[in-house]
């Protein structure tokens, strides 16, 4: 059996391939951090996350109900401030399912499953019409706020819907589900329809995306 995984449960979803900058300052997850820092492997500086259901991230009540799949992170950088804080960045690397969690530690730890993304055949029209809508929003975002994605979409289909995902503007059970997705086909679907949906709405009230995704700075503890 493996040995449980340290946990930052969050009130945020993340996806394989995409990189969140954290602020810790909470006790348990300095712990975490601290734990972490003492594995001498960067590449072993695991943890997970998953998306808090009901509940907060801080305080003595915390989470009271997560979400079950969540993803596998990688510690990435580490910046230690003077008042015990620190500024992070992990990368999701896979989805996980978290079976069971355990509290009485120094930080949460959970008994995880690894769920994969299963290998899928994208038809090439699915691709082009999820690329189609994603350029179809950028371009009404263009004189409302930054453009939420920089550079080349990728054209790996999995890739691309999990970044699709990751920069849709989305209220946290939609983005959920764009996780839990069967494949990238489907997920590219969902996303594609989710974008058009905004894209509608924006059409005919002209204004910020209801759910801001573009924070500079994440402080999910």
């Amino acid at each position: 059996m493996a040995d449980p995984l340290p946990m930052f449960p969050l009130n945020a979803v993340l996806f394989p391939g995409v990189s969140v900058p954290l602020t810790v300052f909470e006790d348990r997850y300095r712990a975490l951090v601290h734990h972490l820092l003492r594995i001498e492997d960067p590449a072993e500086r695991l943890f997970g996350t998953v998306g808090i259901r009901e509940g907060y991230e801080v305080g003595d009540h915390g989470a009271q109900s997560l979400y079950r799949i969540g993803v596998r992170c990688q510690l990435t950088e580490i910046e230690a401030n003077p008042d015990g804080t620190f500024e992070v960045v992990a990368v999701g690397l896979e989805r996980i399912q978290l079976d069971r969690l355990e509290t009485s530690g120094p930080f949460p730890a959970g008994h995880v499953t690894e769920r994969p993304d299963p290998e899928a055949v994208v038809a090439e029209s699915i691709l082009e019409r999820a690329r189609v809508a994603f350029t179809a929003y950028r371009a009404a975002l263009a004189d409302i706020r930054a453009d939420p994605y920089s550079g080349t979409l990728p054209r790996d289909a999995a890739w691309l819907s999990w970044t699709l995902a990751a920069v849709a503007p989305l209220p946290m059970p939609e983005r959920q589900a764009l996780l839990e997705a069967e494949d990238a086909a489907v997920r590219l679907v969902m996303v594609t329809d989710l974008l058009r949906a905004e894209l509608r709405a924006m059409n005919v009230i002209p204004s910020l995306p209801a759910t801001e995704v573009a924070r500079t700075r994440w402080s999910p503890n």
